[in-house]
């Protein structure tokens, strides 16, 4: 089979990553990508289990010597991940973490519970209409539009553990920063040199100072602070609100795109701008509706991506023709 070169905008594979077949070693600059959390979300099949370890050794085969990778995990198998990419050739650099405010508890009240094992009645106290998701209206999985009874506990010891749960609110996303080595015998500036990767582009991901904010540290520079591994998506208000601020994806901000798992595209912009430079060639393996690849053209990043399902896939294809049409 002949090798996809990076002498098109980007290239989408409608098949399965693994092998990552169509790439040539030693051919691609940086890796973003979403991968499934194994954490089986809203009972999706594809996100019953991690990714196999052979995708992460794929993507060291294709990356360039020196090459950065940012790859999203879940809190949960964050470390399970990242036992497969460190068995697999990566260097683990760092772990960014999406912070945000709105990420919804998924626990479930124990003092009903305990009511029901009990075969107590649980004693309805009021009525509310169930919304699933961010908000009203937005993707028809994520919203039901019925009324529902409240519940409180009505056993002794059902009170006694009103409220009381099995998990925390979560407030950010893992984003595991990783590195293939660079070329044995060469320094960084080396590899830099006959590779084009092996630094992050911290130049163009400098946080603004904000309006009316003096410039700080013994040697300031004019565009800002260097980019901390703390991405948010509000300001927090705490006084040193000093990262880059990412706001979530609202169910349906695009008619056509279904995709459950969305990512914004200024969060993708970040991470892209991080480990690439322009003219690079970015690879997501697991693309599903294409943020990786609307970010990359926007950038003058060139784009491969990989995605199994026809629909993910062809949604992905539509997003990049849009915006390849109006370069």
């Amino acid at each position: 089979m002949s090798h996809w070169t990076p002498s098109k905008p980007y290239e989408l594979f409608n098949q399965s990553c693994y092998g990552l077949s169509p790439l040539a070693d030693n051919t691609i600059d940086a890796l973003v990508t979403d991968p499934p959390y194994g954490i089986s979300f809203q009972n999706h099949e594809w996100d019953k289990n991690l990714p196999q370890r052979q995708i992460w050794e794929d993507c060291v085969r294709v990356l360039k010597h020196g090459a950065f990778g940012v790859v999203f995990s879940s809190v949960r198998l964050m470390h399970r991940l990242m036992v497969d990419l460190e068995d697999s050739g990566f260097l683990i650099k760092d772990v960014l973490f999406w912070a945000y405010l709105n990420g919804m508890p998924k626990s479930r009240d124990i003092g009903l519970e305990i009511d029901k094992e009990l075969g107590v009645t649980s004693k309805v106290v009021g009525k509310y209409d169930y919304v699933q998701g961010y908000k009203k209206g937005g993707a028809d999985n994520y919203y039901t539009n019925n009324e529902k009874l409240k519940y409180e506990p009505h056993s002794e010891i059902g009170i006694q553990y009103k409220g009381a749960g099995l998990g925390l609110k979560p407030a950010y996303e893992p984003m595991i920063l990783v590195q293939k080595p660079i070329e044995k015998g060469l320094n960084v500036a080396q590899n830099v040199l006959k590779y084009g990767t092996g630094a992050l582009n911290l130049e163009q991901t400098r946080i603004p100072y904000a309006k009316g904010e003096g410039k700080v540290g013994h040697n300031p520079h004019p565009n800002g602070r260097v980019s901390a591994n703390i991405l948010r998506t509000d300001e927090f208000e705490d006084g040193y609100d000093k990262f880059f601020v990412v706001p979530k994806v609202r169910q349906n901000a695009e008619d056509f795109n279904k995709h459950p798992t969305l990512k914004p595209v200024d969060l993708m912009q970040h991470l892209v701008k991080l480990v690439s430079f322009e003219n690079q060639t970015i690879l997501d393996p697991f693309m599903g509706s294409g943020s990786t690849g609307v970010a990359c053209l926007v950038l003058q990043r060139k784009f491969v991506g990989f995605e199994l399902e026809k629909e993910y896939f062809e949604i992905c294809r539509k997003r990049l023709a849009m915006i390849d049409s109006q370069e």
